[in-house]
């Protein structure tokens, strides 16, 4: 055979396993069926690439993955976010952490994260085929024995399929292994929307379009119960709202929307209560008694924001602040602590960070990542059903899988 391994998927998992396996001595291939690799990777944390989540303790970095996370042990213990940071800085790429442990190159630019992986594939001497369209996988019941493609056909010992999941379908990422695994006797739990911005009714929140919110707080509400409620970093867009906070919390919106009417309550000082917020608008409204109130809320909130919440207390932008009442000061106050926005509904697999859905975990050995099905499979990224957070947790299932399947098919 002219391959030891065959890589299928040119991604952050399927560079990386075939990175590793040719680290080994192993004679790789690699099948990508975009015209360069990395395509879905340079559009990832905005053009910046939020390469990994800092959490450099395998076991708490674990516990962010929810229940399916426990399968992960394995292949943290031989590759963690340590690991991942010492790949990248070893191959010229400086990386940093920003907020919430989010970690990015120095340059923010996704690009040299791609420049990285090329250059450790090029050291491993990895055979690429870019516009290379794989058509089906041929296999005699327990091995995969070739792979036929648009330019050709391919044999290896060994296949890994990285081909991720079903979000952002233009880069390449259109479900295409769901097909191959089923037909190889795969269980897939059918890829949905997990991290997308969702959809507001309230055209003054889409008029909002463009602001970011620090620290402040969701609640999602339901029959008036509130079902859950975090905080984070948000983002007012032309259809509604987007930024980690919402994406994390997208997944539980489209559930709940399923049964009925879903509202959004943001609260922009999570920090105080209802009293404490009330006694320092006093404050900052007895310093220019007169002045206009629209002219003096910017030192309040984003200056259109807190313009939209006047409006929607009833409050005229125009009134001076000695003529501001006290009930009119309250319902402002309290509109700051509970601003409601009906959600219509999430975007679809176009626009999401990542989809839920894929392999059934059960049916994969964590610690090699083969296939317990087919014998010369293994599975790397997206493509294994993970529930995962925004923040540099999904290109860390691709990093750590990555290496095992690949350092698991080299030997």
């Amino acid at each position: 055979m002219d391959f030891d391994v065959v890589v299928i998927g040119g991604g952050p998992a399927g560079m990386m396993a075939a990175a590793r396996a040719g680290e080994l001595g192993a004679r790789v291939l690699l099948l990508e069926k975009n015209p360069a690799l990395g395509k879905k990777l340079l559009i990832t944390g905005g053009g910046r690439c939020n390469i990994l989540h800092a959490e450099f303790d395998a076991h708490r970095l674990v516990t962010k993955y929810g229940k399916k996370g426990q399968a992960l042990h394995s292949a943290f213990a031989q590759y963690d976010a340590q690991a991942t940071w010492d790949f990248f800085e070893s191959r010229g790429l400086k990386l940093k952490i920003e907020a919430d442990q989010r970690a990015f190159p120095v340059s923010d630019n996704a690009a040299d994260v791609l420049a990285a992986l090329v250059r450790a594939l090029k050291k491993s001497n990895i055979t690429v085929k870019t516009d290379c369209t794989v058509k089906h996988i041929e296999y005699d019941g327990s091995l995969i024995t070739k792979v036929v493609h648009s330019l050709g056909q391919d044999e290896g010992l060994n296949y890994i399929i990285a081909t991720g999941g079903k979000s952002r379908p233009e880069t390449g990422s259109t479900g295409d292994g769901f097909s191959w695994l089923r037909a190889l006797g795969h269980t897939i739990t059918e890829p949905s929307v997990a991290l997308v911005p969702v959809i507001i009714r309230d055209l003054w929140a889409k008029d909002l379009a463009g602001i970011s919110l620090q620290n402040v707080k969701l609640g999602i509400w339901q029959d008036k119960i509130c079902t859950a409620s975090a905080k984070g970093k948000m983002l007012f867009t032309g259809t509604g709202l987007s930024g980690p906070l919402v994406l994390n919390m997208s997944k539980q919106i489209g559930a709940l929307l399923e049964g009925g009417p879903v509202t959004i309550a943001l609260d922009l000082f999570p920090s105080l209560d209802a009293g404490a917020l009330d006694r320092w608008l006093v404050e900052i409204f007895e310093e220019s008694k007169n002045k206009l109130i629209k002219n003096h809320i910017g030192l309040i909130t984003k200056p259109r924001l807190a313009h939209a919440v006047l409006l929607l207390a009833g409050i005229d932008p125009a009134t001076p602040l000695h003529q501001l009442t006290r009930s009119n000061r309250l319902a402002f106050g309290k509109l700051l602590k509970h601003l409601p926005m009906t959600v219509t509904g999430l975007l679809g697999t176009d626009k999401a960070v990542v989809t839920g859905g894929g392999i059934d975990l059960k049916e994969l050995d964590f610690k090699t990542m083969r296939s317990k099905k087919i014998r010369n499979l293994y599975l790397a990224g997206d493509i294994l059903d993970f529930d995962r957070p925004s923040g540099g947790f999904s290109l860390q299932i691709c990093w750590s899988t990555g290496y095992v399947a690949g350092t698991s098919a080299a030997n």
